[in-house]
């Protein structure tokens, strides 16, 4: 009785811990890069993209760095980057570090791994991102963009002058609103995110989690990999989660592979993206994360 109440109190301490720690986090990175956002804007995003060229990869990955999207939320501002004719190469480029370069995810990096692994994580995404651009660019995969994935939606509804006569609220107040609104809808992700990996850490024994993914079973990695991509985790349920598991004895390429994979592909975005890519590009798509995933994951072994 005495080792449950032990294991429950490691439980809940570190859930306190991380309920603190990574709400501040949230909240404090969310508001710089809306901060940062109100000065870009998406128009001027989207026309940066529109722009083709070796330096249009760079510049789209650093964009996808500043712009706190998760995978799901990336396909509408897709849908205006098509429309806007942006490059294909650069589009796709978007698409990759958005998610996986989240602002979110590199300081829970930080925060829970330390700045050498979420430097290398960041590079490693970074890179791929591009490279990944660049190779379906020259493949020719634009052709498999549906026709009606350009056209723009007819305007309905109220229009831009409805609300002409309404005060119109200081910037701050309007970045900090959008910031708290994203909160609370990553809230239950963040809390359910923190509550599983606290139990895992103070209930799942050691044994269990280093003789399934460690570093000794070579399945380890694809396997999280694979099992990363159905699963719709967001980047503040999966950070938490996966340093639970690394506590617990997985290998730090599994916990990297099960990461990228959660953060740069889901079922409800490829679904999503059925709607505006052919299925030779969805598979390419999802080809590209497993890849990054898997790769990234056997070289986090092998360097840490």
């Amino acid at each position: 009785m005495t080792f449950d109440m032990q294991m429950l109190q490691e439980a809940m301490h570190m859930f306190l811990f991380l309920s603190v720690e990574l709400t501040l986090l949230y909240l404090i990175i969310s508001y710089g890069v809306g901060l940062l956002q109100h000065h870009l804007g998406p128009e001027r995003i989207q026309s940066i993209l529109a722009s083709r060229g070796g330096r249009g990869y760079f510049i789209a990955a650093l964009l996808g760095a500043i712009t706190p999207f998760c995978s799901c939320s990336t396909i509408p501002f897709l849908k205006g980057l098509l429309r806007a004719q942006a490059g294909f190469g650069t589009m796709m480029v978007f698409l990759f570090a958005s998610p996986l370069l989240n602002p979110i995810i590199i300081g829970l990096f930080v925060v829970t791994f330390g700045i050498k692994v979420a430097t290398t994580y960041f590079a490693i995404a970074m890179v791929s991102s591009i490279v990944a651009g660049i190779v379906l660019e020259k493949l020719g995969f634009e052709r498999y963009i549906k026709a009606e994935a350009y056209m723009a939606p007819q305007a309905s509804g109220c229009s831009a002058s409805c609300g002409a006569q309404q005060a119109v609220p200081s910037k701050w107040r309007v970045i900090w609103d959008a910031t708290w609104a994203d909160f609370k809808k990553a809230l239950p992700y963040l809390a359910g995110g923190i509550a599983v990996g606290s139990f895992i850490y103070g209930f799942m024994p050691s044994d269990l989690v280093a003789s399934v993914a460690s570093e000794d079973n070579p399945w380890a990695i694809p396997v999280a990999a694979v099992i990363g991509i159905p699963l719709y985790i967001r980047a503040e349920a999966v950070i938490p989660l996966s340093a639970a598991l690394a506590a617990k004895g997985m290998g730090l390429g599994a916990v990297m592979a099960l990461i990228i994979g959660s953060a740069g592909a889901s079922l409800t975005e490829v679904i999503l993206l059925k709607s505006l890519f052919r299925n030779a590009l969805v598979a390419a798509f999802v080809a590209v994360i497993l890849s990054m995933a898997i790769g990234a994951g056997f070289f986090y072994q092998w360097a840490f």
